[in-house]
């Protein structure tokens, strides 16, 4: 099985919607918090591991206790994800932190403030020459 084939692509979005539910409707950690997203999933073509990548809206020790919360209960995820899909293999989950969300606001953040500094020396380069 290629890596990007239609099977695969199938199983990481179920993967993903499953995983979505299980911690957000099963997991009782207390330090996962509550606005947790699970952004993208990763499956192995061989169906023995999976990357999960992790968002949470918060600072980054809400990030950390999450995934510290999310790799304690690893076991319990992977066993109810074995009992809601029927694959071969379950995989092996491994949690990681997707700061693509936090990038992503810090760049526009950035390109706005550029903006706002061009206008503002466009506006005073005007004022002179009138």
């Amino acid at each position: 099985m290629r890596k990007n084939s239609i099977k695969n692509i199938r199983i990481n979005s179920e993967v993903q919607r499953e995983l979505s539910s299980i911690i957000r409707n099963q997991v009782k950690d207390p330090r996962i918090s509550s606005l947790v997203s699970v952004t993208s999933v990763a499956v192995a073509p061989d169906l023995k591991t999976c990357k999960a990548y992790i968002s949470v809206l918060g600072d980054d020790s809400q990030a950390a206790d999450t995934l510290a919360g999310l790799k304690s209960a690893e076991g319990f995820i992977r066993s109810q994800l074995a009992r809601n899909l029927n694959l071969r293999n379950t995989p092996e989950i491994r949690f990681l932190w997707d700061q693509s969300i936090a990038y992503g606001v810090e760049m526009t953040r950035k390109i706005e403030e550029l903006i706002r500094e061009e206008d503002g020396q466009e506006a005073g380069g005007k004022d002179e020459a009138d």
